[in-house]
């Protein structure tokens, strides 16, 4: 059985800028065709606008406020907001607020470097 609690798994920048901590991956765990990460994005920052070729992802916010791009949509997030990011989707993540956007990235397949397409 493999569980990892988020106050013992390190964290890392991803290449879009965030801060994430990968809590089940293939990296760490028996699971080999999606991943769980906690990301958090500082107030006043954002994520550099990027897409997955291969990895559909779904962001599920659990604290702050977000400003979600995904295409050329826009809309405010919060607590409690699930949002579908397909592959190919340029997106990004932007806090406006005075406390960090904390949110849960579910990525199919395993979140990668290398699946990551900077827009600049």
């Amino acid at each position: 059985m493999d569980i990892h609690n988020i106050n013992d798994v390190p964290a890392f920048i991803t290449k879009d800028g965030s801060q994430i901590r990968e809590l089940l991956a293939h990296r760490n765990s028996s699971i080999s065709n999606q991943s769980l990460a906690e990301a958090r994005v500082a107030p006043g920052l954002a994520t550099q606008p990027h897409y997955h070729p291969l990895t559909e992802e779904i962001y599920y916010i659990l604290a702050g406020v977000g400003e979600m791009t995904v295409g050329d949509e826009m809309r405010i997030v919060g607590p409690g907001d699930a949002i579908a990011i397909p592959p190919g989707a340029i997106h990004t993540i932007r806090n406006p607020g005075t406390q960090s956007l904390i949110f849960l990235c579910c990525c199919a397949p395993c979140y990668e470097h290398l699946d990551t397409v900077l827009i600049d």
